[in-house]
């Protein structure tokens, strides 16, 4: 293929620029590597607008997930441009601040911007298999207490994440589903599990399945 046929437009700056937050706005941080990008993530994004009362999501195309093997991590350049061609929604938005920043973990990205944005309600979005594992995460509790979280279920994971370590401590914090729109105004800690319709998708398991094609795209 050659680079002229590439599906991508590579945009190398800017790629660290932060969408735009205004005080008062109710937004979801939805991290990830994105590697690659698929309409899971877009039905999560939409189902949280609408569940939430969101003003708008942020996709956090992370440079890596310590948890993780990240030997089959494309660039970040292909991940943002993939992810910005999937999501196609105005009020979804992408970026990579956090090598800018030099976050490693969420927790350092979620307190830069705690301090950057005051006034925004942000709202952590995490999916059912990330509950299940949350308990070891970097500063998990102190994530916790940053902002609130709304887990999105996943097929499979609904009785491994409810009964994680990490959702049993936080039981008391957890706010029931049908007042998931008052989210984004409740203090941390607080959080919701939220069910509706599911994607079976999985980025992890649409490598092995050798169909990640970001890893086979030239830059343009």
């Amino acid at each position: 293929m050659s680079p002229s046929s590439s599906r991508f437009r590579i945009r190398p700056s800017g790629l660290a620029r932060l969408p735009r937050a205004a005080p008062g706005m109710r937004i979801g941080l939805y991290g990830g590597s994105f590697n690659p990008p698929h309409a899971g993530h877009r039905l999560v994004s939409l189902m949280a607008l609408k569940r939430l009362g969101l003003d708008r999501v942020w996709w956090i195309v992370t440079p890596g997930n310590p948890l993780k093997d990240t030997g089959d991590l494309a660039t970040t350049a292909l991940r943002v441009a993939a992810a910005e061609k999937l999501a196609n929604h105005p009020r979804i938005d992408v970026t990579a601040f956090e090598d800018e920043i030099g976050a490693r973990y969420t927790i350092d990205t979620l307190s830069y911007l705690k301090r950057r944005y005051p006034e925004v309600r942000f709202v952590w979005i995490m999916g059912a298999d990330n509950l299940a594992s949350f308990h070891r995460w970097r500063g998990w509790e102190a994530i916790a207490s940053l902002m609130p979280i709304a887990v999105i279920d996943r097929p499979g994971w609904t009785l491994r994440a409810i009964g994680s370590r990490g959702a049993v401590s936080l039981a008391g914090y957890r706010v029931p589903e049908s007042e998931a729109k008052a989210l984004p105004d409740m203090p941390a800690p607080a959080w919701a599990y939220l069910h509706g319709p599911r994607s079976f998708l999985s980025s992890t398991e649409l490598r092995k399945a050798g169909t990640n094609f970001l890893t086979k795209q030239p830059l343009k």
